[in-house]
């Protein structure tokens, strides 16, 4: 049996999170984006690892969540690090958790560099989902088995004679993926559950997505998006902030659009749902033997990560069941968490997790708890914006979360913070970091 989180917390050597950067988001917008996942991976990290201290075969592995590599991509996490120069003795390797990709990534560096595996990781998370493939039907690919196999003329001519143009109709990649096949439902019919056991209004979730729009553009327009590096395409185009932002955005606006995925009934809609987005994050891990050895200045601490599962119809409310035991094991309540990063996958989605912290009867009969986890505080959640202003580049949005979330911490100089997010197929993952300069 795999040894436990609480085990590693217990056992393990501090892991330290010294530096890290990542790509603007950039908001698909009909077509294939400039940049392939591989590229984008390359952009983001190149900054990062030039001013380091230390050459870049200095790294024990390098890891890369991400969902949909392209075919050329596979394994994505060793072709960036080749490409990166990192070296063709570093392992890297590849790991996928849907939308909690990128905290994977982050979660296996703690805990390789916790049992003293690794000193030094390279870890993070891509997604170009605008290159996501497109699908021929299983019709379409037997027919092409047929024909291939075919070699005289008359055998030729029976497999065109059993064609049919329906054949021909495209499988669209992404939306599969954004699908969950046990209960059959899409992403979007899983948020709008929660809308109907919350009783959550069309008019709450577009203020929310008004307000994510706001932040973000506070943000950019303050200069507080440090992590953010400047990438260039191939074309000569210069890519330096996140593109999807709608400084405008107003609710008499977002009223206009039509439910998605309940079309008669429904509430969710292009508006208050994360954008589909191209993008990359990355973050170094190191030990304090690193740190210390390299002359390393952390950017903060992760402390402790939790992953939870929960229904799939459901699966809006994992950093719930995520938050809720990590917070116990380490003795916090959830107002001495200072900030907060929790992905908006969809606004109900936010706003259903802040009520169930906030109930007694869930927390009671989902988690098992004596009483609600807690408020969050609005003015502590999101401060930025998230998902919605800025997208949700799948593979990307977990290690975006932490970076974030640790620049926020050490421009507040506040100590605790938490990164979670939701999860395709029913799961829930959490990060708690320290900002060890806190107080200084």
């Amino acid at each position: 049996m795999v040894e436990s989180t609480n085990t590693i917390r217990k056992k393990g050597r501090p892991v330290y999170l010294v530096d890290g950067s990542r790509s603007p988001f950039l908001k698909v917008r009909g077509g294939p984006g400039p940049f392939k996942a591989a590229d984008l991976a390359v952009a983001a990290a190149r900054p990062l690892l030039l001013r380091q201290p230390f050459e870049r075969d200095a790294f024990d592995e390098v890891i890369l969540g991400c969902i949909t590599p392209a075919p050329d991509e596979v394994n994505i996490g060793r072709v960036v690090s080749l490409r990166l120069g990192i070296g063709e003795q570093v392992p890297a390797w590849t790991v996928q958790r849907n939308c909690a990709s990128g905290l994977q990534a982050l979660d296996s560096a703690w805990r390789n560099v916790a049992y003293g595996y690794s000193d030094l990781v390279l870890a993070g998370g891509v997604e170009a989902m605008s290159h996501a493939p497109v699908l021929w039907r299983e019709s379409m690919v037997q027919w092409l088995a047929d024909w291939s196999r075919a070699k005289s003329l008359g055998q030729r001519m029976k497999a065109l004679s059993r064609i049919r143009p329906g054949f021909f109709a495209p499988v669209i990649g992404l939306l599969k993926g954004l699908s969950d096949p046990v209960v059959g439902l899409s992403m979007g019919q899983t948020a709008e559950n929660l809308a109907w056991r919350f009783g959550i209004s069309r008019e709450q979730m577009d203020a929310y997505s008004v307000e994510s729009h706001k932040r973000l553009a506070h943000a950019q327009d303050s200069g507080l998006l440090d992590e953010v590096e400047p990438i260039y395409d191939t074309q000569g185009g210069g890519h330096d902030r996140d593109d999807g932002v709608r400084p405008d955005s107003s609710l008499e606006a977002l009223a206009r659009l039509k439910p998605v995925f309940d079309k008669p009934f429904g509430h969710i809609t292009a508006g208050n749902s994360a954008q589909i987005t191209d993008g990359a994050a990355w973050l170094i891990v190191a030990s304090e033997t690193a740190v210390e050895s390299l002359g390393l200045e952390p950017l903060g601490r992760i402390v402790d990560t939790q992953w939870a599962a929960l229904d799939p119809a459901q699966m809006g409310l994992g950093p719930v069941h995520a938050v809720a035991p990590l917070l116990e094991r380490q003795r916090l309540a959830a107002d001495q968490i200072d900030y907060w990063e929790l992905n908006e996958a969809f606004a109900v989605q936010v706003l259903a997790c802040l009520a169930a912290f906030r109930d007694d009867e869930y927390c009671r009969k989902e988690l098992g708890l004596q009483q609600a986890v807690g408020g969050i505080p609005l003015d502590r959640l999101n401060v930025d914006g998230g998902g919605i202003s800025l997208g949700h580049p799948v593979g990307a949005s977990g290690a975006r979360l932490v970076l974030h979330l640790l620049h926020v911490l050490r421009r507040n100089r506040a100590r605790y913070g938490v990164a979670t997010l939701c999860i395709g197929g029913g799961q829930g993952g959490a990060m708690l970091v320290e900002n060890v300069a806190a107080g200084e």
